[in-house]
């Protein structure tokens, strides 16, 4: 993969700072999308304006507890697009309830992770998944629909 297209759905603006920062220390050539609620992210998602120009991600890190529509909502509606589902959703939340990680693997989740509340630990766990999805993970082509 030469650039790695993500989109981050997080309305906190520390964890928007700290992944960013945390991404850029990794051997990574990304570029980052930023939606900062639940709707904003289905349009940058299916190309309606203003972002009609938006890049397909080849991942997206989902926070669940958004403004206007939540993140359980989001990935039901990615995971039930035959344009979208293809595209690996990681849920990122503190959330540790039993309830939310069945709701969102139920939904088709491609996993879910609880973000540490320690920086270190989040470091570790970004440099993780860098590791796995953009190393070693075969991630599958954009549709022809989606570009």
């Amino acid at each position: 993969m030469t650039q790695a297209n993500i989109l981050l759905v997080e309305d906190n603006p520390a964890d928007v700072r700290l992944t960013q920062e945390v991404l850029r220390e990794t051997q990574l050539d990304f570029v980052m999308q930023l939606a900062r609620d639940g709707e904003q992210a289905m349009q940058i998602l299916r190309k309606q304006a203003p972002f009609e120009d938006a890049q397909t991600p080849d991942l997206v890190l989902l926070d669940l507890n958004l403004p206007r529509k939540d993140g359980r909502e989001v990935l039901a509606e990615v995971k039930s697009d035959p344009d979208l589902r293809r595209i690996p959703v990681l849920v990122l939340s503190t959330s540790k309830a039993e309830r939310d990680i069945l709701t969102c693997y139920e939904l088709h989740a491609n996993c879910y992770l609880t973000k540490p509340v320690d920086l270190d630990q989040f470091g570790q766990l970004v440099q993780t998944l860098q590791q796995f999805w953009f190393g070693m993970a075969m991630l599958p082509p954009k549709s022809r629909k989606a570009h």
